[in-house]
């Protein structure tokens, strides 16, 4: 097969790429400038279908990899900024794709969108924009897609990896942090986690299968504690973690949620509705339990 992946200049697009072209199949990479390992200048949210057709052409798939920041403040209101970067792109980019007769394609997601269809009551997408711009992605992409373009939605948790010196975009304080020698700490809660080559690997597996599903990633579920102490010794300090007082870490997000309104911001995650997801065990069960301990080592080098 012939696929397209965009957003290929990322730590999981260069994943996704080199992990097509180990399994035989042709590669097309783009992003917004061309750079090394980026075939095609290609600005997704600049770019109309006629545009996005151009660059489909001839191929029989295409991988949506770009990504959002979504705790970074904007000027109120946010929506329409993140649904121009969100949802409006992948809108058009799978028109373009139904009309070049594109018969697969992998959206690499969020997954908050799976804890939204597993806890409804926590009404996330309601409550925050990116999660509500994360299920919009989805959902209107796939009808954009139509039935001859089955469209996998991987819903991805942490990821750790390292391409060059491409790494995850989350990863870099809390290395300098854990270099630094001073006291860890962590709230309570925890996430599920992958590798950008699980991920990788995903996406290859959902294209050649033209899968159509919502695909949830987890290899490990680690409480918050188990993450900073792997990356401690990952980097060569280990030492322990020590526990956040709940009560002090909503009352802090709070008050930076009442500052973002004070000064006309928000985000795409609310700090004080993130600080309620912070304390909670975002696991993804079951997990594949395929081991991140190189994947840490990889992220988090001990001779920087």
């Amino acid at each position: 097969m012939r696929i397209l992946v965009v957003g290929a200049s990322g730590l999981i697009g260069a994943h996704v790429a080199d992990a097509l072209r180990e399994r035989g199949h042709e590669v097309t990479t783009a992003a917004r400038t061309v750079r090394a390992g980026v075939d095609r200048a290609l600005d997704v949210v600049e770019a109309d279908v006629d545009k996005m057709r151009s660059v489909l052409a001839g191929h029989d798939g295409v991988v949506f990899a770009t990504r959002t920041e979504e705790q970074r403040p904007l000027p109120k209101p946010i929506y329409p900024v993140f649904r121009r970067n969100m949802v409006e792109p992948v809108v058009r980019l799978f028109t373009a794709g139904r009309s070049e007769g594109l018969t697969r394609g992998v959206l690499l997601g969020s997954y908050y969108t799976y804890f939204d269809r597993l806890h409804p009551e926590w009404r996330l997408a309601e409550r925050s924009t990116y999660v509500r711009c994360r299920v919009e992605q989805a959902r209107e992409g796939r009808a954009a897609a139509g039935a001859g373009l089955p469209i996998a939605v991987l819903e991805l948790p942490f990821v750790v990896g390292r391409s060059g010196e491409r790494m995850p975009n989350w990863a870099g304080p809390l290395e300098s942090w854990a270099r630094s020698g001073w006291p860890l700490v962590a709230p309570a809660g925890g996430t599920a986690m992958t590798s950008a080559q699980r991920v990788a690997l995903a996406a290859v597996d959902a294209l050649e299968a033209g899968s159509n599903e919502d695909i949830p990633m987890a290899d490990e579920n680690l409480t918050y504690a188990e993450m900073i102490e792997r990356i401690a010794g990952a980097v060569g300090r280990s030492r322990r973690v020590r526990r956040l007082p709940s009560a002090l870490v909503r009352t802090s997000l709070r008050a930076g949620s009442a500052l973002q309104r004070l000064s006309g911001r928000e985000s795409g995650v609310d700090p004080a509705q993130f600080g309620d997801l912070l304390l909670t065990d975002l696991f993804v069960d079951p997990p594949t339990s395929h081991s991140l301990a190189d994947a840490f080592r990889e992220s988090f080098p001990s001779h920087q």
